[in-house]
């Protein structure tokens, strides 16, 4: 291997190592750890975007995220849904119930944060944070590595399905 192939093999690897320390990180507050959060790049002139992550409750109680802030746009949870062949998108208005013991995963096609409002566009390669409030835990603040606007985010975690959902049978 030359050595101009090694330099970029090195750089290549390093790049991918701090993805991967990005989507790595967690959030903690009470009960609740917060990991492997994302959101999506958004196109010039939207004034919406989404952020994932996945959410544990390491707690023998039931926590609901029941909201949240940021001071670049208005943070609701939202869930995406197929009924009847359509696919619906509704804001969760009663929050998202994190189980004892459980872990809610927010994904692309299912449960996600909705930043509405953004004061500017979400660009690919900066952080963002946001304040997630959860019932009991309380406030975590967030950050969200910006990917591209294609992105799928963070590899599915062991015993993941295609969609979000919760490890407890109830899913929400």
């Amino acid at each position: 291997m030359t050595r101009l192939s090694a330099l970029a093999l090195a750089l290549a690897l390093a790049l991918a190592g701090a993805a991967a320390l990005a989507l790595a990180q967690e959030f903690k507050a009470g009960d609740i750890t917060v990991d492997k959060a994302w959101a999506r790049a958004t196109p010039k002139g939207a004034d919406v975007g989404a952020g994932y992550m996945v959410v544990h409750n390491n707690g023998a109680t039931p926590d609901t995220r029941t909201g949240g802030s940021s001071d670049f746009a208005t943070v609701e949870i939202h869930e995406m849904k197929t009924e009847g062949g359509h696919m619906t998108m509704a804001e969760m208005k009663n929050g998202l119930n994190i189980p004892a013991h459980g872990t809610v995963r927010l994904a692309p096609g299912g449960y996600h944060v909705m930043f509405t409002h953004l004061t500017k566009p979400l660009t690919k390669g900066e952080k963002v944070q946001a304040t997630l409030t959860f019932a009991h835990a309380g406030p975590v603040t967030v950050e969200f590595p910006v990917q591209g606007v294609d992105a799928a985010g963070a590899a599915p975690m062991k015993g993941d399905s295609a969609s979000s959902a919760a490890s407890s049978p109830t899913g929400r």
